[in-house]
């Protein structure tokens, strides 16, 4: 077993990378036939924890999101390179948003690297 993520993306630590990051999340979301709200979910979701962990970011640093691909549903974890000790600030708006979108939310901080990592499926076929 290896803890590889299926697609990973290394960019610079830097909020304008962040479109790129939704970009690529929606194009991955839409092969596993994700709906076309559960993949504006899935962006936004994105984008609230590169938000969390860019906070404090090193400039010369990496932000890195790594995808694990499963069959209607998908794992997100984003971190970044941190000047600031400890995990992300989970007393922000942007976490009420991630909770709200997002099940399994972790936050964690190791080797000067904040991250939040998260999971999201596909609502179809869900009964309500």
């Amino acid at each position: 077993m290896t803890d590889q993520p299926d697609v990973e993306l290394r960019l610079p630590a830097e909020n304008a990378y962040v479109s790129v990051l939704r970009m690529t999340t929606a194009g991955l979301a839409a092969r596993l036939d994700f709906t076309l709200d559960d993949i504006e979910d899935l962006r936004m979701a994105v984008g609230e924890a590169c938000a969390l962990v860019l906070d404090g970011a090193n400039p010369d640093g990496q932000l890195r999101v790594g995808f694990e691909l499963t069959e209607g549903s998908m794992r997100v974890t984003v971190s970044a390179d941190s000047s600031r000790p400890g995990v992300p600030d989970t007393d922000t708006f942007a976490w009420q948003v991630l909770t709200a979108l997002a099940a399994d939310l972790q936050a964690g901080a190791d080797d000067g690297r904040r991250s939040i990592s998260f999971s999201s499926s596909t609502s179809v076929g869900a009964t309500s």
